[in-house]
């Protein structure tokens, strides 16, 4: 009557609605982050439960089994903080120490067989270089005053590890039996599946990168091996450009310390190939089959919209677009197949 469409208003009203959640979540990005971090926690733990769920007298919850996943994870970081963090953090310190004079070394060495003004650059960027480390510490600082969320992500996915078959159900019924309550319970079954497959993938790979790393630099005699093998283990968890980062820190350090640096190109070549095209599939399974153009440009992307934290959830990010679309693919086809045999019998 007064000249509104009412498909358009509806259309309208559903755009500010998506506009308005999107708006929500960007509100609530750091919290919504926490319980991203506690679901993935809780996908690399749920194999410990299930184990020790399944070892333990029969119980009417998983409580019992989870208490003992906890104890033996605490015990378990205990241990590698006394044998690997004191180390980590003793060549931590004195790589401090002496990496700005090697490094002024090395270029005092490289500018002696120099143009005059590449020599001026080199001194500008290692001024700036050396001008940005307390801005590094002081991120070092403000992540370490965060360590409250270590204690908050364990307990959050505890109660993911507790009730997450009764908030699957819960999601379940929120949706009237039919095609769409199939759909959904596909697509969480689908996402399930990649979630804990990726968590598991990583921390094995991570656990290789630092096996081999730490072997390699011990046999080879290469200062702060245990530092240099630890930070190569916990990059590998952004994929494709943290191993990238580590190789060049390594480099880098190796070139400042006098280590070997043919000895050690061959090996990240070598160890690269050997993990990307072997390990990594293998662990990876069926669940990330991702080009790996668009995991760079998820990746870079991820670091551009939310830093480190969104370079790491960028890849399951990817993965769960493209099962979801795959999965709706599918179900499309599907019915549009059913539909066409039908309208065939009865002609």
């Amino acid at each position: 009557m007064l000249g509104i469409d009412s498909r358009a208003a509806r259309s309208t009203w559903t755009a500010a609605l998506v506009v308005l959640a999107l708006w929500l979540v960007y509100l609530v990005r750091s919290t919504l982050l926490i319980f991203i971090l506690a679901v993935l926690f809780a996908y690399l733990l749920a194999p410990l439960v299930n184990l020790l769920d399944r070892l333990l007298p029969t119980s009417p919850t998983r409580t019992p089994a989870l208490l003992l996943a906890y104890v033996l994870l605490v015990g378990l970081v205990a241990v590698g903080a006394i044998v690997l963090g004191t180390k980590v953090v003793e060549q931590a310190t004195q790589l401090a120490s002496v990496f700005p004079q090697k490094f002024q070394g090395l270029v005092d060495s490289f500018q002696a067989n120099v143009p005059d003004s590449l020599k001026t650059e080199v001194a500008a960027r290692s001024n700036d270089l050396f001008a940005a480390l307390p801005q590094f510490g002081l991120k070092f600082l403000t992540l370490a005053s965060n360590l409250i969320y270590v204690v908050i992500i364990p307990v959050l996915a505890f109660f993911f590890l507790k009730d997450g078959a009764a908030i699957r159900d819960h999601v379940l019924t929120l949706v009237e039996a039919g095609p769409r309550h199939k759909l959904l319970n596909d697509v969480m079954a689908d996402i399930h599946l990649l979630l804990a497959h990726y968590m598991r993938a990583l921390v094995l790979l991570s656990a290789v990168a630092f096996a081999a790393y730490s072997i390699f630099f011990s046999v080879l005699g290469i200062p702060f091996g245990i530092l240099l093998a630890a930070l190569a283990a916990s990059l590998e968890f952004i994929p494709t450009l943290g191993p990238l980062v580590a190789s060049a820190i390594i480099l880098l350090v190796a070139a400042v310390t006098g280590g070997h640096l043919l000895p050690i190109v061959i090996f990240i070549v070598a160890f690269r190939m050997f993990q990307d095209y072997l390990v990594a599939p293998y662990l990876m399974g069926q669940g990330v089959e991702l080009h790996p153009l668009l995991v760079l440009f998820g990746v870079f992307a991820g670091a551009e919209v939310a830093g480190v934290p969104g370079a790491f959830l960028s890849v399951p990010v990817l993965a769960l677009a493209r099962v979801l679309y795959l999965r709706v693919r599918h179900t499309r086809i599907s019915r549009a197949a059913t539909q066409g045999s039908g309208g065939g019998g009865e002609t």
